[in-house]
C-alpha cells in the first residue's frame, strides 16, 4: 500500500512539474516569438507546387480553405518561398496546421534556408509526423540561425513519404530568440 502511494505521489508531482513547465513556456515563447510572414491558405495564391494539390473551402482548420494534395508516390509539396527576411541570430519556426486521411506513410513540416553564398541546409520533423486518418493537428519544425547566419530565401514545404490525402492550412514563419 505504501509503494502504491508513494508511486501516485511522484506521478502526481511529475505532471505538476510538466504543467507548470508547458505553461512557463507557452507564456514566454508568446511574448517573445514575433510572427514574420502568415500564409492563411484561402486561396492557391504563391503556392508553388500545385501539381495534386486544391483548395479546399469545405474542410480547413480556420473555415476559410485550406489545401488539399493527393499523392499516389512520395512527394515534397514546395508551398512557400520567403524572400530577403533579414534575421539573423535567431531561431526561426515553421508552424501549420495539418491533417490527413488515409495516409499510407507520413507527412511533415520541412523548411529549407538558402544562403547568399549558394548553401542550403534544411530542418524537418520527422518525428513529429501524420499519418492514418487524423484530426487537425498543430505540427512546427524550427531551423537556428546564429549570428551572421542571414539567408536570402526560406523555403517552406510539406513533405509526404507515402500515398493518401493530407490537408494543410494557417501556415506562421516566426522567429523567436536563440536559448
Amino acid at each position: 500500500m505504501r509503494k502504491k502511494l508513494l508511486r501516485l505521489r511522484n506521478i502526481s508531482v511529475y505532471i505538476s512539474l510538466l504543467i507548470v513547465t508547458a505553461i512557463v513556456s507557452c507564456s514566454n515563447s508568446s511574448q517573445r516569438s514575433v510572427e514574420l510572414k502568415r500564409f492563411p491558405i484561402d486561396s492557391l495564391d504563391g503556392i508553388i507546387t500545385r501539381s495534386g494539390a486544391e483548395l479546399d473551402e469545405e474542410d480547413s482548420s480556420d473555415g476559410k480553405g485550406s489545401l488539399r494534395i493527393k499523392t499516389r508516390s512520395a512527394s515534397t509539396i514546395r508551398l512557400f518561398e520567403v524572400n530577403d527576411l533579414g534575421v539573423e541570430n535567431a531561431i526561426l519556426t515553421y508552424q501549420a496546421k495539418l491533417r490527413s486521411e488515409n495516409l499510407i506513410g507520413m507527412a511533415y513540416l520541412e523548411m529549407r534556408c538558402h544562403f547568399p553564398d549558394g548553401r542550403e541546409f534544411f530542418s524537418s520533423s520527422p518525428r513529429a509526423f501524420l499519418t492514418g486518418t487524423t484530426k487537425w493537428t498543430a505540427m512546427q519544425t524550427l531551423f537556428t540561425l546564429r549570428k551572421g547566419e542571414r539567408p536570402d530565401v526560406v523555403k517552406l514545404n510539406l513533405v509526404i513519404e507515402g500515398i493518401g490525402t493530407v490537408w494543410i492550412d494557417d501556415i506562421h514563419l516566426m522567429k523567436g530568440p536563440l536559448v
